[in-house]
């Protein structure tokens, strides 16, 4: 007879709860044993499957996606309820079902079917699946019923971060019928706010970047919904407009030329009931350094963040030698680096047309299509997120060559030979406005640091996806090579990250200042498995340890706080509450209290104006790139060093610890003055005004800080300012009469304010040749590309020459003496490196 095998062995389930026990049951195991470090994990989430946030940390290519899905089938098993995983996108949904498959996960992407439904499977799907205005799960005051979930597993919680908040952005773009209405009932208020930012707004310039005011955006709520209420169910609105229309008077709106962007200080994530009931919720990450964001993301409980579920050791992550050409010489340039990535995917490593080794596949990660065009010449492929599904394949498939993917530095996995060499040609840039906003006004905050570093460690971890891989990774430029020099950075990165770029910084410093060969010879020792090399790399990483505490911001958890009172009505109680925040900060982060304080004001506003008001203009003299009160700020007046040189001498001894980090410094700041690309004229103004205290010039943003006035001052002399226009992202052949207008009113800006001084009109711009429309202002002077690359060449030998020696830099006779030979004085600076206006 035959046997029916539904009735045999099926009396204890006890034992198929335990996430390891389930893969040890399954009858087709797609490897013999779980890895040590998955077993490890799996074993102390099953003790805190009862907690209800659970962060699990491991390095990249350690088995996160199995331990995810073994959990799921864990609560499945134990009855709890449904079960989900979220991905960042499609892509890697089907990954992730082909892995559930290899383990006898029974999955499904339909969260309609029986089978997710019935608890029988897990569903697999992206995050904007569950997060948005017209979830399948349900979203409150819908009138559906919320789908109830035993568990979510949130994969890449990093990259979960930044879609959430694209979820609860509302983005109202040029042309539609509520951007000119939104922007006619503010054009006062942004106007008083900003005079030069309306005009840019007004001139359709793509750098324009306007907030409106918190005080008019709520006094005039009744009128903003009256605008935007009737377009809530068309495709640009209907997904957010439930998801922030309770809120809408807590939200941040900013103005650009492209469009309105509103978006709450943080998403209200019990819009979402399905994931704030969630029974467990388990976030998978490997980069995630600062934790934070979970709590003002997700709403996650900040005392079970704090304490990440890990491996008992971080050796599992794979072979990386880490180097950042730049830092071992300056002088080398990109091009060379590419001719070099180049050379290695043909496997003809001395450039002579013969290949003496086995030629590789070389990855390189851009932030954008213009970085992409500087590879074209050297690339077998570029790459955009499109067409990554088949283009990982083939290079998982074999060898392809060079391949430049842009915009993608996480959730592509590139495993063995799909990528020897790993090129990072920069990364991603803030797009939206508020972003833009906090680049400005928390430039040097470990909070924006915080990010970038995530951002680069996301980007390394592309090329090795198990302890047994191994990949070679090159930085360019001088800011991905300052994230690996400056202590700062580096205590940002996770400990695996950090031990590897200790053994890197080991080898760069027996080639610093050797040319590309000595690179070359470097990396032949990664990719050509070169045994002493193999044991040291293995034992840098052998007693690395994950930290035992997960970093949770005092700050990012007053902000989930406050933002939760002021939703229900209770906002004295929110500004309390950042204020206690405020009161927490050390004495080194002054323009996080202001950014911190200026948040208080906008809770203070909706009960008391007046306060708002005095607490906005205490912001102010803590971070200068915080709104202004009503009242207005007046400029203050800029005062000239009375000794340049000793001015410069105190700025570069408190800015830099070492030569190096001086020579990156100031390559860094010319990196960012982008000729030609408009939407880099933040970055241009913000290196220029740091290029003026690195020489020991007064230097400050007036335009930023006061909303009316020129880009950049400078006070050359006690009698004289350079009154600086930066025109960088210009592709004209002529000076346009508007741009011309802007100089001539911001030298009556500096009479008006400061008539005691005399003003010098500076312009940087592609052409020296006025537009026959545009009338001439008296003695003004432009930095054109070519003299800029002069002022590059003349300061890049000044730093250079300071960080020759120990604490040169620091030496006023010494920098005296650099500043007079190379012309950079405040009496010679101008008639040097720009020239007069030409009308032909």
């Amino acid at each position: 007879m035959a046997l029916d095998w539904d009735r045999i062995g099926t009396g204890d389930s006890e034992a198929l709860l335990r996430p390891r026990d389930i893969y040890a049951g399954l009858a087709s195991r797609p490897w013999p044993y779980l890895r040590h470090e998955q077993g490890e994990v799996l074993d102390k989430w099953f003790e805190w499957r009862d907690h209800r946030d659970v962060v699990i940390k491991q390095n990249t290519g350690g088995g996160k996606t199995a331990v995810g899905l073994l959990i799921a089938q864990s609560t499945l098993n134990e009855g709890i309820g449904k079960a989900v995983y979220l991905t960042p996108d499609n892509y890697l949904v089907k990954q992730v079902r082909e892995e559930a498959d290899r383990l006898g996960v029974a999955t499904t992407d339909d969260p309609y079917a029986p089978a997710f439904l019935s608890a029988q499977a897990v569903l697999v799907t992206n995050y904007q699946k569950l997060i948005n205005g017209k979830s399948a799960f349900g979203v409150v005051g819908d009138g559906k019923e919320p789908i109830d979930l035993g568990v979510i597993v949130v994969d890449d919680a990093h990259a979960a971060l930044t879609r959430t908040e694209d979820q609860f952005r509302l983005r109202v773009p040029v042309g539609h019928k509520a951007y000119d209405e939104l922007l006619e009932l503010f054009k006062e208020d942004l106007r008083h706010q900003s005079a030069n930012a309306w005009a840019e707004l007004e001139d359709n310039d793509p750098t324009a970047l306007a907030p409106i005011p918190f005080w008019a955006w709520a006094d005039k709520q009744d009128a903003v919904l009256k605008i935007l209420r009737p377009h809530r169910e068309e495709q640009a609105f209907k997904f957010v407009w439930p998801l922030l229309a309770e809120v809408m008077h807590l939200c941040t709106a900013t103005a650009t030329s492209a469009a309105i962007e509103i978006r709450p200080s943080c998403p209200p994530i019990d819009r979402i009931p399905s994931f704030v009931r969630a029974r467990r919720r388990v976030y998978l990450t490997a980069t995630l350094a600062d934790d934070s964001a979970l709590v003002t993301d997700f709403g996650a409980d900040p005392a079970l963040v704090s304490k990440p579920v890990t491996p008992g050791s971080a050796s599992d992550l794979g072979e990386r030698m880490i180097l950042a050409p730049v830092a071992l010489n300056p002088d080398l340039d990109d091009e060379a680096v590419r001719v070099l990535a180049r050379q290695f995917a043909d496997g003809d490593q001395d450039g002579d047309g013969v290949a003496e080794t086995e030629p590789v596949n070389v990855v390189v990660l851009v932030p954008s299509d213009r970085a992409a065009a500087n590879w074209a010449p050297y690339a077998n492929h570029i790459w955009r997120v499109g067409d990554l599904e088949a283009g990982v394949k083939t290079l998982q498939a074999g060898h392809v060559g060079l391949v430049v993917l842009v915009n993608k530095y996480d959730g592509v996995n590139l495993p063995a030979g799909a990528c020897r060499l790993l090129i990072l040609d920069g990364v991603p840039r803030p797009l939206d406005g508020v972003e833009r906003r906090e680049a400005v006004a928390l430039a040097d905050s470990t909070v924006r640091l915080a990010r970038e570093v995530q951002r680069i460690e996301q980007g390394m971890g592309r090329g090795v996806r198990d302890g047994e891989d191994y990949c070679a990774v090159l930085l360019l430029g001088a800011k991905l090579a300052t994230a690996i020099h400056e202590a700062r950075h580096l205590a940002l990165f996770s400990p695996a990250t950090q031990a590897q770029l200790q053994l890197s910084r080991d080898i760069a410093g027996q080639i610093a200042g050797e040319g590309l060969n000595a690179v070359r010879q470097a990396l032949r020792a990664c990719l050509g498995r070169v045994p002493q090399w193999r044991e040291r790399s293995r034992r840098a990483l052998a007693e690395v340890r994950y930290a035992e505490h997960g970093t949770v911001r005092g700050e990012a958890v007053a902000l989930r706080e406050a933002f939760d009172l002021a939703a229900t009505g209770r906002t004295p109680a929110a500004a309390e509450r950042v204020q206690k925040a405020v009161n927490a900060l050390g004495n080194g982060e002054t323009t996080l209290r202001g950014w911190l304080r200026e948040q208080k004001a906008v809770y203070l506003h909706l009960t008391d104006p007046v306060a708002a008001q005095q607490a906005l203009a205490g912001a102010l003299n803590d971070n200068a790139f915080v709104l202004r009160p009503v009242n207005g700020g007046a400029p203050v007046q800029l005062k000239a060093a009375a000794v340049q040189s000793r001015a410069a001498a105190e700025f570069l001894a408190a800015q830099y610890h070492d030569g190096i980090g001086l020579r990156l410094g100031v390559q860094a700041l010319f990196e960012d003055v982008v000729w030609g690309e408009e939407e880099r004229s933040d970055d241009a103004e913000r290196a220029w005004q740091q290029l003026g205290l690195h020489l020991g010039f007064a230097s400050t943003r007036p335009e930023k800080l006061y909303g009316t006035g020129p880009d950049n001052l400078w006070a050359l002399s006690t009698t004289r300012q350079a009154v600086v226009e930066l025109k960088t992202g210009c592709t004209t052949d002529t000076i346009a009469k508007k741009d011309m207008d802007q100089l001539g009113g911001s030298v009556r800006w500096l009479n008006a304010h400061n008539a005691e001084v005399e003003a010098l009109p500076i312009m940087l711009h592609p052409s020296q040749v006025r537009d026959t429309r545009a009338i001439a202002v008296s003695g003004m002077r432009v930095v054109t590309p070519a003299l800029f690359k002069k002022l590059k060449e003349a300061v890049t030998s000044y730093a250079a020459a300071l960080a020759s020696n120990p604490d040169r830099w620091a030496d006023e006779q010494a920098i005296r003496e650099q500043l007079a030979h190379h012309k950079l004085t405040g009496d010679r600076f101008f008639t040097t490196y720009a020239d007069s206006l030409r009308t032909s």
